[in-house]
């Protein structure tokens, strides 16, 4: 709270009589960060729903610095991040999930995108950290995964270019995908 009300070049105490404590500014961020999310339109299927609301969630989170710090940290309590949620179980609700599989299927969405997140920022970290460009760090990692002896790491050699060169988008979407794909299947048999 000392650094926010220096940066902000006010007294910790006036900070203090418009947020009570971490916690609270942390929940607030969190609800302000949601409160920019469009629900997709529901004439949508379900599953084109889910699609639309994790690329945005997504999106949102890769636009703020360490949202998913944020999200992982804090439980949901503000208008518009509970809002989400509610939204997000209507729709699975209306999916035809059954209501103990709703909260368990929500939060597999969920954590499916902030650890996409995660990872997504961490290796756009180490790149801007140790490299001069990502291209930089993907040609050194091939190089060294190259120089592996073949007969003990074939596979890890014979991946390396997609290992290194991610396509965050296709990535993204695969493994969304499978997800639905999976879920849908699984609502089926309830």
């Amino acid at each position: 709270m000392k650094k926010i009300a220096d940066k902000l070049q006010v007294k910790t105490a006036s900070l203090y009589y418009h947020v009570k404590d971490k916690e609270e500014l942390m929940q607030l961020l969190s609800d302000r960060i949601c409160r920019g999310m469009v629900w997709p339109e529901s004439s949508l299927a379900w599953e084109e729903q889910i699609f639309q609301w994790a690329e945005q969630f997504r999106r949102v989170l890769l636009s703020h610095r360490d949202a998913v710090e944020l999200f992982t940290q804090t439980i949901a309590r503000g208008v518009d991040r509970l809002t989400q949620i509610e939204k997000l179980y209507e729709l699975l609700v209306l999916a035809g999930f059954s209501d103990s599989h709703i909260p368990w299927t929500a939060s597999l969405f969920k954590n499916y995108v902030l650890g996409f997140v995660a990872d997504n920022v961490r290796i756009m970290a180490i790149a801007s950290g140790q490299f001069t460009s990502s291209d930089d760090m993907s040609e050194q990692y091939e190089q060294f995964y190259r120089q592996l002896p073949e007969e003990k790491f074939p596979n890890t050699i014979r991946l390396a270019p997609y290992t290194t060169r991610p396509d965050w988008e296709k990535e993204f979407q695969f493994g969304l995908r499978v997800l639905i794909d999976g879920l849908a299947d699984k609502r089926k048999q309830e």
